[in-house]
């Protein structure tokens, strides 16, 4: 791993540093680090909840490296050949672990998409996020136009994409796009401190909540019901068979606190 991406294992919680000054752009060769690491996290069965920001305070990123684009430098097509495209996690339909972005500053395009294709975001107070994309003759493909109308209402997703109008820290805990909005200084203390809420819960339960949210977007109620029943989402059928989800009425009822075994 180069220093473009550093990270610290602290028990179940991956912390992953996106540090590539001055922006925290994000070139082909940083999303395959990025995929690298996120696969890692997937696999390695002690890890439990990662939380992606970006060194400094002034980006948590700029996405796309557009310098090193524009002198020809990179293969804007060869992010589909990256397992979990563009930062390598905004296609990583596989990873069904719960994934935090802490928002330390501006988040760009890419940077933005990085974002929202976290499950949860908590961003510190001078934090802004937005799409610029149009205003240079593309579109935000690396899940910012699917993904932010189903975030945010849909007239406002489609403004800001159009006119890349920016989001400030404040205005998305709003919308309910992100979870929580924190001094600066505090920005990482506020994401252990939901890693941590996160990990009371078993983890099972955790896999099979995010492929439900996930796998069930956009459909109606009753749809959504027969999906989930109809065994095509193993991680449901997993937790619900697990030894967990028979360890968690027990310790309830023994007045203790459950021990979580993943299995």
């Amino acid at each position: 791993m180069s220093d473009s991406v550093r990270v610290t294992r602290n028990g179940g919680v991956w912390e992953i540093v996106l540090d590539r000054p001055k922006a925290n752009a994000i070139s082909m060769a940083v999303s395959r680090e990025l995929s690298d690491t996120f696969c890692a996290f997937r696999d390695d069965e002690s890890a439990q909840v990662a939380i992606i920001t970006g060194g400094g305070d002034r980006f948590f990123s700029a996405g796309w490296d557009l310098k090193a684009a524009a002198a020809g430098e990179e293969d804007t097509d060869a992010a589909s050949s990256i397992e979990g495209g563009f930062a390598g996690l905004t296609e990583l339909w596989s990873l069904d672990k719960p994934v935090i972005a802490a928002v330390n500053g501006m988040a760009a395009g890419g940077g933005f998409e990085l974002a929202l294709a976290s499950d949860l975001i908590v961003a510190a107070e001078h934090a802004e996020c937005w799409l610029p994309e149009a205003q240079i003759g593309i579109l935000p493909d690396g899940g910012g136009v699917i993904r932010l109308q189903r975030r945010i209402p849909r007239a406002l997703a489609v403004e800001m994409m159009m006119t890349g109008r920016r989001m400030s820290a404040a205005e998305g805990e709003r919308w309910g796009l992100i979870s929580r909005v924190v001094p600066a200084a505090d920005l990482m203390d506020a994401a252990r401190a939901l890693a941590t809420d996160i990990m009371t819960s078993a983890p099972l339960s955790l896999r099979a909540i995010k492929a439900v949210v996930n796998t069930t977007d956009g459909m109606s109620v009753e749809e959504a019901y027969t999906y989930m029943r109809s065994g095509q989402i193993p991680q449901y059928r997993a937790c619900l068979d697990s030894e967990d989800a028979i360890e968690g009425p027990r310790s309830f009822a023994e007045r203790r606190a459950p021990v979580w075994k993943g299995r």
